[in-house]
């Protein structure tokens, strides 16, 4: 009956959630002359809108990080001071209202990494990722529940109970030992796990500038 209850919630939470994307990806056709022939058009972006295959689990993101993976690149959305108070290992700081600098682009418009988006659920991310989508920016996904997922999953997961499956009990393990990896000690531990959190938090990411394609038509 739990698991029922569970699912139900979950399916209503993903309905509403398809329907603000939907609402935003409708909403980006008022975009600026400038860039209203550029990238996809609004029907492939709304196809992509509601495809689950764009999030990214916290435990899919902490094996790539614990395996030291060069192939991705993260980017945190977030305003600069909740970066600045806490931030996932690797992240590099691209607020959503600077997500179509120059600068920001640069990062963001590039075929070196995989790119993945996260805040603090995966509201704002979701909006960065429908903008860089509707322009065309290539291999971008979501963080699916953003910080507060990572805190609940991975930095502090929830011991299954006794009735529950083994694969729970399985989960559960591979979460402790990544909540180690980054820094949690546990009581059973005979010394402090040591955090490798600040060791790896930044990384040198040199990415090069696309050129852009000469405009098309004329006057």
């Amino acid at each position: 009956m739990i698991n029922r209850n569970l699912a139900k919630v979950l399916s209503f939470r993903y309905k509403i959630l398809a329907l603000v994307l939907v609402l935003l990806a409708a909403g980006l056709v008022l975009l600026p002359k400038y860039v209203k022939h550029e990238g996809i058009s609004p029907k492939e972006l709304l196809s992509n809108a509601i495809s689950p295959e764009r999030y990214i689990s916290t435990d899919e993101l902490a094996h790539k990080i614990i395996e030291q993976d060069p192939s991705f690149l993260l980017i945190d959305v977030r305003d600069e001071e909740s970066f600045k108070k806490f931030s996932l290992p690797y992240a590099i700081n691209i607020p959503l209202k600077k997500l179509l600098d120059e600068e920001s682009v640069n990062y963001l418009d590039q075929d070196e990494y995989d790119i993945i988006l996260y805040s603090n659920d995966h509201f704002y991310a979701d909006q960065a990722w429908i903008i860089c989508n509707r322009l065309a920016f290539k291999n971008h996904r979501v963080l699916e529940g953003g910080v507060n997922e990572w805190f609940a999953t991975i930095i502090n997961p929830e011991k299954p109970t006794e009735n529950m499956p083994r694969l729970a009990f399985d989960l559960y393990s591979y979460r402790k030992a990544a909540s180690m990896y980054f820094g949690v000690a546990y009581p059973e531990q005979a010394r402090p796990a040591v955090s490798t959190t600040n060791k790896t938090k930044k990384r040198r990411v040199t990415v090069r500038k696309k050129k852009k394609m000469a405009a098309e038509g004329g006057c």
